[in-house]
């Protein structure tokens, strides 16, 4: 602390860093210094966000997750200091600027039919699954009857993501009924399991230490700063590039399409661990209570198919039509700019659009991606309802023009060929013997002749 009486009702960012720990955690908002370390356990959008922004100014990310309603709850968390050295960039008084005027017009409560549209599509796909099995003995109907099943998942994919970023119903106890119904019982994911993936995602996007949608070791790796052995923050352990990272990344490019097929699998994996871990999940029993109800009704619907084959087929179709969501989710980010190190608070504007990328689409599609095709606007505005996005795109595209920032859209298939090419080098820089890893007799084997 400033040793001057006079001055101790500020110090600077380099002292503001020192509070940076579970134990003494502070942050700045607008200059003005909050003790978090008791809010920790009780904050809605889970402890991830406020340690990963520990001892920083993190005003652009509390403007971004945070509606007017919640500054009036910061003073009992001042610490009596300010920042000496605090300073808002250009482009963070232009992006707060924005935020503003989007309350101002009403745009954060007018979520539009997005929901009722969803909600609608999932109703007719599942009776379409349920009557093709039931109803019908056809092998090709049954078929169907599981991509049915893999699009009515999307579509709760996409109320399950809008519900953990804003109320997409009339009151908090409904957002929180539909998030358990459209996330643990229709699709067997938790939905606390999203949530707090999801907001370490957003606070630090493409950060391949703090950011788990990029943390797929030993499967995929979307850089070579993988083969450091990186630690994963959110995980608290190693990723390590070992000899069988080696192998599967060096293959990544042509396995990529067939894991996102079984991609599900893994999101089962996490729910359960998250729900059976001694991590604190609220609702923990709603999200047990709603998973169970899934994996009931799911088997049972399964149980009317005549024989293994048609089940098999039944399961494949579902999660191969899903697929199409997890590749969705990976376009946006995997051929994006990456980095590592702590995330920061000052650069929020700055990190959103180098990690992110658009997909450009006709009006009709908008149903088809959930919004999510405009996650720039998205990352930018979390809190804005999927159907003002395409509308503040020209205002996120002239902000970046402005100040000189990258701004990314592809069409659906170029974000493909992105990939699949950042996937391909990453692949034949995992075959460089440069990058050490432990021997592996079945890589040598498949890459003897180079």
């Amino acid at each position: 602390m400033i040793a001057d009486v006079d001055q101790r009702r500020y110090i600077s960012s380099e002292e503001l860093e020192k509070h940076n720990s579970p134990s003494d955690l502070w942050i700045s908002i607008q200059g003005k210094v909050y003790n978090a370390t008791e809010w920790v356990k009780d904050h809605p959008g889970g402890e991830i966000p406020l340690l990963n922004l520990a001892g920083q100014d993190a005003t652009d990310a509390f403007v971004a997750f945070h509606p007017a309603s919640a500054w009036k709850h910061l003073d009992q968390f001042f610490v009596g200091y300010y920042l000496s050295d605090y300073r808002v960039s250009d482009v963070s008084k232009d992006y707060r600027r924005l935020v503003a005027e989007f309350t101002k017009l009403g745009m954060y409560e007018d979520k539009g039919h997005g929901v009722l549209l969803s909600l609608s599509l999932i109703s007719v796909f599942f009776a379409i699954a349920i009557y093709f099995i039931i109803g019908t003995s056809s092998v090709w109907l049954h078929l169907i009857a599981g991509g049915m099943m893999g699009l009515l998942w999307i579509q709760s994919g996409f109320i399950g993501h809008d519900s953990g970023h804003y109320n997409i119903m009339i009151s908090p106890g409904f957002n929180r009924l539909a998030q358990i119904l459209c996330g643990n019982c229709l699709t067997g994911i938790s939905i606390g399991w999203w949530v707090r993936t999801h907001n370490a995602h957003h606070i630090a996007v493409n950060n391949l230490q703090f950011d788990p949608d990029l943390q797929h070791m030993p499967v995929f790796a979307v850089s070579s700063k993988f083969f450091q052995s990186l630690t994963s923050v959110f995980y608290d352990r190693t990723m390590p590039f070992d000899s069988i990272s080696r192998l599967f990344v060096s293959y990544q490019h042509l396995s990529y399409y067939p894991v996102m097929i079984f991609a599900r699998l893994n999101l089962y994996a996490q729910s359960v661990f998250l729900v059976l871990s001694n991590k604190k999940v609220p609702g923990r029993w709603q999200e047990i209570v709603g998973m169970i109800v899934f994996w009931i009704w799911y088997s049972y619907l399964i149980s009317f198919l005549p024989n293994l084959g048609e089940k098999l087929l039944f399961v494949i179709a579902s999660f191969a039509v899903t697929a199409v969501q997890h590749v969705q989710f990976t376009l946006n980010h995997f051929s994006a700019s990456v980095y590592v190190g702590n995330p920061k608070g000052n650069d929020w504007f700055e990190k959103q659009t180098m990690g992110t990328i658009d997909i450009s689409c006709s009006p009709w599609m908008d149903w088809f991606h959930g919004g999510l095709q405009f996650q720039v606007e998205h990352h930018l505005f979390p809190r804005l309802p999927r159907n003002h996005l395409r509308r503040i795109s020209p205002l996120v595209k002239e902000l970046c023009k402005k100040h000189k920032l990258q701004y990314s859209s592809f069409s659906f298939w170029e974000a493909n060929l992105r990939t699949l090419r950042t996937l391909k080098v990453a692949a034949l820089q995992a075959r460089d013997l440069s990058y050490p890893a432990p021997k592996n007799l079945l890589w040598e084997a498949l890459n003897i002749h180079g």
